[in-house]
């Protein structure tokens, strides 16, 4: 979505695998992170598939904490399970963390990749040959600053940047934590956010906040919407949140390819063509997960159609998968040739 210029630490390998028995962190709830004890699930994946047969190893899929990486990961586990019969464990893990995990072999795969989250440390793992590079995943995401088509009417100055120059209409997101400053609503630390940065360059008079998690800036979302109270904040597309709440976003000066970093950003998020990514090891230690991996696609239009079901709905990731597995078989077929 969007992803942190924080460096964690990599995991041991026995912390991996007591996280794949964990809640999905910040995704506000286990539907989000799409338990595959779900009856749905289940009859998609098959009760009877060949998951324990000999010869097959575990292929272990990184989640990250937003909704599309649990729909992404919850649809090729199910299909794999079912289909080439590896089992397949999904770890619930930090998108930083898991790039020293897959060039270590621990981790096999991850199904989301945002470019502009890709912070030059992890880059290296790609140039030494470590991770690798397995295609498109077919998404085109776009990080950004937004606000509700409400505040937009009242205030519409905002339909550029630097509408927000203004210390009145700065004032007008202001909170008791800003004082004179408007306060911009950033979310989970962990995403990739250069809006600190940017609003320093930009020489503006707002102060970034964090909500912690992804699922709390929904709720405080929620609450500004409820109230039409200005906010202005943090978010990406494609999300199901974007329509729900008809966000609009605030043009920043345009990206030309080389004023945009987390350090030292003076211009708009770029686009993000998100693509797969797996362990360097893969190839020799399944090269049929690895060739399912690279034909593996989804199209924004496939996600804007499936992530409102678990963003505000409510619903298992999982449950929303096996019912997209069993309505496009045309389209899935063609991954496992």
């Amino acid at each position: 979505m969007r992803r942190s210029v924080l460096i964690v630490p990599f995991v041991a390998m026995s912390l991996l695998a007591a996280a794949c028995g964990s809640k999905a962190s910040d995704t506000g709830s286990d539907t989000t992170a799409g338990g595959t004890d779900t009856t749905a699930a289940a009859a998609a994946a098959g009760e009877d598939h060949q998951a324990s047969s000999e010869g097959k190893e575990t292929i272990r899929i990184a989640q990250n904490a937003w909704t599309a990486s649990a729909i992404n990961t919850e649809i090729a586990k199910q299909l794999i399970e079912k289909h080439i019969g590896n089992k397949v464990e999904v770890v619930k893990i930090d998108e930083n963390t898991q790039f020293a995990g897959l060039a270590a072999g621990d981790l096999d795969a991850v199904f989301e990749v945002w470019p502009s989250g890709v912070t030059p440390d992890e880059q290296k793992y790609f140039d030494d040959k470590q991770v690798v590079n397995a295609g498109p995943l077919g998404v085109v995401g776009q990080i950004g600053w937004f606000v509700p088509d409400y505040v937009l009417e009242k205030y519409p100055m905002l339909s550029s940047w630097e509408g927000l120059k203004d210390p009145a209409v700065a004032k007008a997101f202001a909170s008791a934590e800003t004082g004179d400053k408007g306060r911009f609503l950033a979310t989970d630390p962990s995403y990739s956010q250069a809006d600190a940065v940017l609003i320093k360059n930009l020489n503006l008079p707002f102060e970034v906040k964090y909500s912690g998690t992804e699922a709390a800036t929904i709720a405080e979302l929620d609450s500004k919407a409820s109230a039409k109270e200005p906010v202005l904040m943090y978010w990406w597309t494609p999300t199901a949140a974007a329509g729900k709440y008809n966000l609009k976003q605030v043009p920043l000066p345009k990206n030309d390819g080389k004023c945009f970093s987390n350090e030292a950003a003076t211009c708009d998020y770029p686009a993000d063509p998100m693509f797969k990514a797996v362990s360097a090891k893969l190839a020799a230690k399944d090269a049929k997960i690895q060739a399912f991996i690279e034909k593996f696609s989804l199209t924004n239009d496939d996600q804007l159609k499936l992530l409102p079901a678990v963003e505000i709905d409510g619903k298992p990731a999982a449950d929303i998968a096996a019912e997209w597995i069993a309505a496009n078989e045309a389209t899935w077929k063609a991954w496992l040739g």
